[in-house]
């Protein structure tokens, strides 16, 4: 079977500066992707899947428009993966999966820099305090021991780079044996989930909606405050004003986003932990439509607090 592991790394300069740039180039690459299929759509041509669009953009568009040769200098596999990940977006809208595919925002930051063990003899090395990923070498890691090392028998498959709110994180893929699992189960549990208290259980365990604690409140007070800050500075650009400092201003409010996001993730993680450790037979939850659901303009906002969804 296979385990995906996420934490946090600590790059030097020049290595977030090759992690900005190849993840600046997937985004491109993905976008245009979009651009030109949807042109070619308006004239009548056929579909390019990511492997035509691949050689048709290395052996026909670079060599004619040679200022944009700088996507050849990053990683050719994030390339070719940005590529796949677009293509899959229009099957999934062909196949009325998804709405049509929208292009990609730097202020969004949901690209990522993406690297493969490319065949047998070689291997994503990985030791308890770092990692080496192809391009950038070695990367040390902030939470040290957290991913098995090559050295203990484990291989990485595959992995990818990303950045939120300005923190860098790696993902990998690694092969695990299955786990051996000991038939000693309680009975089953039933899990109610609600708006006042965020989950109740059949046994009669009750946990509170983390929304109502005072540190959550606190954080979307200064949250709060930060976007009107951030809402000023746009209005006196608009006006013409010389206004510095909006980049920054930016990042204190996807920090904060992202510490409200945490914070909720990490009390999920925690009620999920307690459950399963329980060894019910089987954990029953009811069947929500969550997306059904955010269309009711008044519990929205609770309801994407609730994260029912990750739940």
């Amino acid at each position: 079977m296979y385990k995906s592991y996420k934490t946090e790394i600590n790059p030097t300069e020049n290595q977030k500066e090759k992690i900005r740039k190849t993840i600046g180039t997937c985004r491109y690459v993905y976008n245009f992707f979009i651009e030109e299929n949807s042109n070619r759509y308006k004239q009548g041509l056929p579909y390019m899947n990511a492997k035509q669009f691949s050689i048709w953009m290395n052996n026909e568009y670079l060599p004619n428009n040679k200022e944009k040769f700088w996507i050849k200098e990053v990683s050719s596999k994030s390339v070719k993966q940005s590529l796949e990940n677009a293509n899959t977006a229009f099957q999934k809208f062909f196949k009325k999966q998804a709405k049509y595919p929208r292009f990609k925002k730097k202020s969004k930051q949901d690209v990522s820099m993406y690297f493969v063990k490319t065949d047998a003899k070689f291997f994503i090395d990985c030791e308890r305090h770092r990692i080496k990923i192809p391009i950038l070498g070695w990367v040390k890691l902030k939470e040290k021991g957290y991913i098995p090392t090559l050295k203990q028998g484990y291989i990485i498959k595959s992995g990818n780079v990303s950045i939120k709110a300005d923190r860098y994180y790696v993902s990998v893929l690694i092969e695990v044996p299955d786990p051996i699992i000991k038939q000693d189960f309680t009975e089953g549990i039933g899990i109610d989930l609600g708006l006042k208290d965020f989950a109740i259980l059949s046994n009669g365990k009750v946990y509170k909606n983390i929304n109502k604690s005072k540190s959550i409140k606190d954080l979307e007070k200064r949250l709060k405050r930060e976007q009107r800050c951030l809402s000023r500075k746009y209005e006196n650009y608009k006006k013409g004003e010389s206004t510095k400092n909006i980049d920054k201003q930016i990042l204190k409010v996807q920090k904060l986003h992202q510490r409200l996001s945490n914070t909720r993730s990490d009390y999920i993680n925690k009620v999920i932990n307690e459950i399963v450790r329980t060894k019910s037979s089987y954990i029953t939850i009811e069947d929500l439509n969550v997306k059904g659901m955010m269309k009711n303009k008044h519990l929205s906002k609770a309801i994407q607090q609730q994260k029912f969804s990750e739940f």
